[in-house]
């Protein structure tokens, strides 16, 4: 690890207190202590907006081996409001490396920690369930009773609402690779880079659109398709994106929605959400199909979930709805397909940067949904 190995410590809000060394930038960050499982992309990970306000923390042990590179970010910068490892590299080691992942961490102003016991945390993260924390370090160290007292006096996750503070000011267009076969409104709720592209490359033009678009917004595009992004926050915060889906599912225009997307799409169905008690994340998480009975290995982000059982059919204000998929894992709802308008969701990221890439087909699936509402329409 490069730098002093200056003390620092990360405090969570039921008292535990884990003590380790700086990592990254000296102060003090606060938000939620999450982990995730993933053992590749960290740099994916912190420039994922859906970690806004949120402490990461790496189970893997062993972090920053293959530096920060100029293609990888998801993002225009890092989310995470602070990062904890055990392991740090001392010199990263890979040819599209550019600099260290420290010196990232440390010239966009995020506190980390290192040479923590993140099992042991982690352990205690699934038995006591995602909280509040604060990363500590230089001057901003204290008394361990103060520590704990500002840990107590931030913002709580449920009801937070983040959206406005990382979606995009302004739209813009991410063309079609090849000819345009499709043009899609996407609400920009947090989204990663990889989505467009993903979409880009089956020969759709992207319209990135602020959250606050209205439908007004999204017709001006004239789309044959709209799109729900992931992001952060509780997504019951969300009425104006609720709205917006509510109003498209009107219309009857295909809508494909991920993550926070799922969400929205569900509370637009009539389905409530609820504060999970450590969420998924990472890049491992099995969900399985309800129609098919496969089992696809997902990348995750997320601490809400939609209320349901698996295979639950249920009735909307848009007709009859059912959970397509599960978490294998537990039973958590992990998406939705609507009978009878063109719209489905799931709770996970086909993009899948850094991988895995067995939920890609669900953007043909969306391709799909289209070509046949279009056909409908000529």
């Amino acid at each position: 690890m490069t730098g002093t190995h200056a003390a620092a410590v990360l405090v969570l809000e039921d008292g535990r207190i884990f003590r380790g060394t700086a990592y990254g930038a000296r102060g003090r960050a606060l938000g939620e202590a999450v982990f995730s499982t993933g053992m590749t992309g960290y740099q994916e990970t912190l420039t994922d907006p859906s970690y806004h306000r949120q402490i990461v923390v790496q189970t893997a042990p062993h972090i920053g081996n293959t530096g920060w590179n100029d293609e990888d970010d998801e993002s225009r910068r890092i989310w995470a409001a602070g990062y904890v490892v055990r392991d740090p590299a001392r010199i990263p080691s890979n040819w599209r490396s550019t600099r260290s992942l420290e010196d990232v961490l440390t010239d966009q102003g995020v506190v980390g920690i290192a040479e923590v016991d993140t099992r042991a945390l982690t352990r205690h993260l699934r038995d006591h369930g995602a909280m509040r924390a604060g990363v500590f370090s230089g001057d901003a160290l204290g008394p361990d009773d103060d520590m704990v007292a500002q840990v107590l006096t931030s913002p709580r996750m449920q009801g937070a609402d983040l959206t406005g503070e990382v979606t995009t000011a302004e739209p813009y267009v991410v063309p079609a690779e090849g000819e345009t076969r499709f043009r899609v409104a996407t609400l920009d709720l947090g989204i990663k880079s990889n989505t467009p592209r993903r979409m880009a490359m089956r020969g759709i033009e992207v319209h990135v659109l602020p959250a606050g678009s209205d439908l007004d917004s999204v017709l001006a595009v004239e789309p044959h398709g709209v799109f729900l992004s992931n992001g952060p926050g509780d997504p019951e915060t969300q009425q104006d994106a609720i709205e917006l889906t509510r109003r498209v599912l009107e219309r009857e225009l295909p809508l494909f929605g991920i993550c926070f997307g799922n969400q929205i799409l569900g509370r637009a169905l009539g389905l409530g959400t609820y504060k999970m008690r450590f969420g998924h994340r990472g890049v491992n998480v099995p969900v399985l199909d309800v129609a098919t009975g496969k089992v696809a290995i997902t990348a995750q982000n997320h601490g809400f979930a939609l209320e349901g059982e698996p295979g639950q059919r249920f009735e909307s204000p848009f007709g009859k709805a059912h959970v397509s998929h599960y978490c294998a894992n537990d039973g958590t709802v992990e998406g939705l397909r609507c009978e009878e308008v063109p719209a489905f969701s799931v709770q996970y990221h086909p993009e899948a940067a850094a991988g895995p890439h067995d939920a890609g087909s669900l953007f043909d699936e969306f391709v799909t949904l289209m070509e046949a509402r279009h056909a409908q329409t000529q």
